[in-house]
């Protein structure tokens, strides 16, 4: 196996992802990662200059139905089963503060 993944970066990245990982949890994802990079590595090996590039490894086609208008819900029936509306609206928990800024 190349290049390894050590704990200090394990660290790092939990750090960024704002995980709190035990001292097992970090030796455990240091082994488990450099393992995945080991992998990618034997892979790159191969020989894929006749391979052609594919998006899906079975011979897949759209089988979505035609996009056809037809009949929608009127709003008595939206709304039937929603646990609070308004007149013809479904009524939500606010979310923003309304202090500016996403």
């Amino acid at each position: 196996m190349g290049k390894k993944i050590d704990e200090d970066q394990v660290r790092k990245v939990a750090k960024l992802a704002r995980l709190e990982l035990c001292e097992q949890e970090v030796e455990d994802f240091a082994g488990q990662l450099s393992a995945i990079i080991g992998y990618v590595e034997k892979m790159n090996e191969l020989d894929t200059e006749d391979v052609e590039p594919l998006a899906h490894c079975l011979p897949v086609s759209n089988v979505l139905r035609e996009d056809i208008a037809g009949e929608s819900l009127g709003t008595e029936a939206a709304l039937a089963n929603a646990p609070q509306w308004d007149g013809d609206f479904f009524k939500v928990p606010k979310i923003l503060d309304g202090g500016g800024g996403a």
